[in-house]
């Protein structure tokens, strides 16, 4: 098996990091509620009573939405063989600050959240330039 593109790896350690940020959130919902209620169908208006487990959720939200546009136009790059340096490096960026993202919105650090977010916006603007064939 050939090895991962900058590219693949960058969306695979987004991936798997996004799928993992839940269990705090689930940690927290069986400790304030208890199991039985915990694992049952959820409650759309319960909110946790801990604001880390709040903006974690959230945060979890937010990263969904930034891999489903990331992935997809990472591995285009992939495909169209137009990775390099620079498509390596915003995949990198894109990972690191999705994972500071997550960390910097549980702790409730608003500018820096900002900040995170927006290297990761220009991550995916480096790959969607690539894609097109502007960069």
């Amino acid at each position: 098996m050939p090895p991962l593109t900058p590219e693949y790896q960058a969306v695979t350690y987004a991936a798997a990091f996004t799928g993992l940020i839940w269990i705090p959130i689930i940690v927290n919902r069986l400790a304030e509620m208890g199991p039985w209620k915990a694992l049952s169908n959820p409650q759309p208006d319960v909110r946790p009573h801990a604001d880390w487990a709040y903006r974690l959720a959230n945060a979890h939200r937010n990263a969904i939405e930034n891999l489903v546009v990331f992935a997809p136009l990472a591995i285009i790059v992939g495909l169209l063989e137009r990775g390099d340096g620079l498509t390596a490096a915003a995949g990198s960026a894109f990972v690191i600050s999705r994972v500071a993202h997550a960390v910097i919105y549980t702790l409730g650090v608003p500018l820096l959240r900002t900040i995170a977010f927006v290297v990761g916006f220009g991550a995916q603007a480096v790959m969607a330039l690539r894609v097109l064939g502007v960069l």
